[in-house]
């Protein structure tokens, strides 16, 4: 279990919750520690949760009662910063970019995904903290060209050559470590570019520093299945 991604599952349908876990009991690399029908109870069970047994990557329907998946995320990022958030939704929009940068969401999915599709996201946000869909290359492409963006983030672009060095490879999904050894830095003086990234773009997390880097051309995405 020590190499295994542990997830968490939250939706109010219980079949579809059921058929999740079902799904993920087949994958070696992944464990599921926790499913929950709802924001509230998903809440209560992380406050009572070991250590050893908390999630590191959780999927969250939009579309729930009472609390629904937007409300929970907004309560998630505030006391568990540092845990990754899947979104699972049937309706993708270009506002959803917008959702995602200010809420700090990892990723959007639609509930009906394919099981590779669901396993390759999950182990990419658990890597490097985001993951984009062939179908999020579109309104990607498009959020960034109708200057969305620039209402989410800080107006002053003052990062200096190693952060947007560090940015870079952030955004070529590189991990802490990786990009140490690239650079030849510490593990913590990397964390510690990488805290200073997003306090001064206004980012909230990874998905959000690629965006930034997007629109202001810091960044130039591959034509690969995640970027458009």
């Amino acid at each position: 279990m020590n190499d295994q991604i542990r997830i968490a599952l939250v939706d109010d349908e219980c079949l579809f919750l059921e058929g999740l876990s079902l799904l993920f009991s087949n994958e070696k690399k992944l464990t599921v520690v926790m499913t929950s029908n709802g924001g509230n109870e998903f809440l209560n069970g992380l406050s009572k949760i070991s250590p050893d047994d908390f999630p590191e990557v959780v999927l969250i329907d939009i579309q729930m009662k009472p609390m629904d998946g937007f409300e929970l995320v907004q309560l998630l990022k505030k006391d568990y910063p540092n845990l990754n958030i899947i979104i699972l939704s049937s309706h993708y929009k270009n506002a959803m970019f917008g959702h995602m940068i200010r809420l700090g969401v990892s990723a959007f999915l639609p509930k009906n995904a394919k099981q590779d599709l669901l396993v390759e996201a999950i182990e990419n946000v658990h890597k490097s903290g985001v993951f984009f869909t062939q179908k999020d290359q579109e309104m990607l492409a498009s959020f960034v060209k109708n200057k969305s963006p620039k209402r989410y983030f800080n107006s002053v672009d003052n990062l200096t050559e190693r952060e947007i060095q560090v940015l870079q490879l952030i955004c070529s999904e590189h991990t802490n470590q990786e990009i140490a050894e690239k650079l030849y830095l510490s593990k913590r003086t990397v964390e510690s570019h990488r805290q200073r990234i997003l306090e001064k773009t206004g980012a909230k997390n990874t998905a959000g520093l690629v965006i930034y880097a997007l629109f202001h051309e810091i960044y130039t995405t591959p034509h690969s299945r995640y970027y458009y």
